[in-house]
């Protein structure tokens, strides 16, 4: 009963504080950009100049193919402005690509060196029978990409179209629909609002306290300090659940499986508050641990990296903890996850929050009134 007694008080004087509205504004503000600024899918579309150096007979065929690719078969005249120049060009949109076709050779290398896009050039070759291209590329392209370049104007479309079809793709799973690209945000903006958050705002609790006097107020009481650093753990669980709700219920619906979400929440708030306890045991006040906030902070973004481009996944980076923390809610997020996981993972982060709680409370008796 003390313990819940002490969690109520400090619900009480948190509410009234600036900290505890942080969480939930943030999560407004990631609801906001969820809902009105990230679109459903990113536009990956590549921009291309082209120019076709061809006899007028040629030139018209090439276009006429061209459109006929083009979404709405019909081709758009449209402007690009380039820093003081515009330059007129033909659109042509494609599922893959925006392909702008300008009217002199110059316009391309000005373009492809101003925008740094792909730029290209079509021409007859030497023996006036085929085409010829001349590409302007950016220097970061990939030999793979070069590669595919000189093949695929090298060999015959027909026997290229030909050895592409001949190829056997088997997916790994079928049966469950991919997220989208603004539901893939969604373990990100959990990540760090719903798990990591409550480390600086525990943290700033914490030298908040030791600024007013609180915590050497509190040392000479009857109650425990075990008992002080649960409560303020769990107003950080509570910002936590109510934060991660605001952003998951608008975006995913009934998709998720809250249960698992609640559990994972909970396990992965603990583990981040007593991380947060722990090293505000080792400062007087928030200015002295800036740099080792600062230094974390980046440490947690690291595995956003690996996230979002898969090739890069060094087995070093799956010892940070928001790493298998994105996992999990992406696990939960996603139709027939895998519960397992998460429950394993919740666990482990459980586990390790225990062992921090033991070291922070030792820390928090002997250093309380420093």
């Amino acid at each position: 009963m003390k313990l819940w007694h002490s969690f109520v008080k400090e619900i009480l004087l948190a509410s009234r504080g600036f900290y505890f509205y942080v969480e939930i504004v943030m999560a407004f503000v990631f609801l906001f950009l969820l809902l009105f600024v990230i679109p459903d899918n990113f536009s990956n579309k590549s921009t291309e100049y082209l120019y076709l150096d061809l006899p007028k007979a040629a030139a018209d065929a090439f276009m006429e193919f061209s459109v006929a690719e083009d979404l709405d078969q019909q081709g758009e005249a449209v402007e690009i402005k380039s820093g003081k120049n515009i330059y007129p060009a033909n659109l042509i949109e494609t599922d893959t690509s925006k392909i702008y076709y300008l009217e002199s050779a110059e316009a391309v290398i000005q373009l492809a060196e101003d925008e740094k896009n792909f730029g290209g050039i079509v021409k007859l070759n030497e023996a006036g029978d085929g085409l010829a291209y001349e590409y302007y590329l950016q220097g970061y392209e990939s030999e793979r990409m070069k590669n595919l370049l000189l093949l695929f104007h090298n060999t015959e479309m027909s026997k290229l179209e030909e050895t592409f079809n001949a190829q056997e793709v088997r997916p790994l799973s079928d049966g469950f629909e991919p997220l989208t690209d603004k539901q893939n945000m969604v373990p990100v903006f959990l990540t760090f609002n719903g798990s990591f958050m409550g480390m600086f705002i525990i943290a700033a609790y914490i030298f908040l306290d030791k600024k007013e006097g609180v915590i050497k107020a509190y040392a000479v009481t009857a109650s425990s300090v075990w008992q002080y650093l649960m409560s303020k753990i769990g107003v950080i669980l509570t910002t936590t659940l109510v934060s991660s709700l605001i952003i998951t219920i608008p975006v995913m619906g009934t998709q998720p499986n809250y249960l698992l979400m609640v559990i994972f929440l909970l396990a992965t708030g603990f583990f981040a508050s007593t991380l947060g306890l722990f090293l505000a045991s080792f400062y007087k006040d928030i200015v002295a641990a800036f740099g080792a906030i600062y230094g974390l902070i980046i440490v947690i973004m690291l595995p956003n990296i690996a996230y979002f481009i898969p090739s890069w996944d060094p087995v070093w980076l799956k010892i940070i903890p928001s790493y298998p923390m994105l996992e999990g809610f992406k696990e939960i997020i996603l139709p027939g996850g895998d519960a397992a996981f998460v429950l394993w993972t919740s666990l482990g982060f459980l586990v390790a929050g225990l062992l921090l709680f033991v070291f922070s409370n030792k820390r928090y008796q002997h250093s309380l009134t420093v």
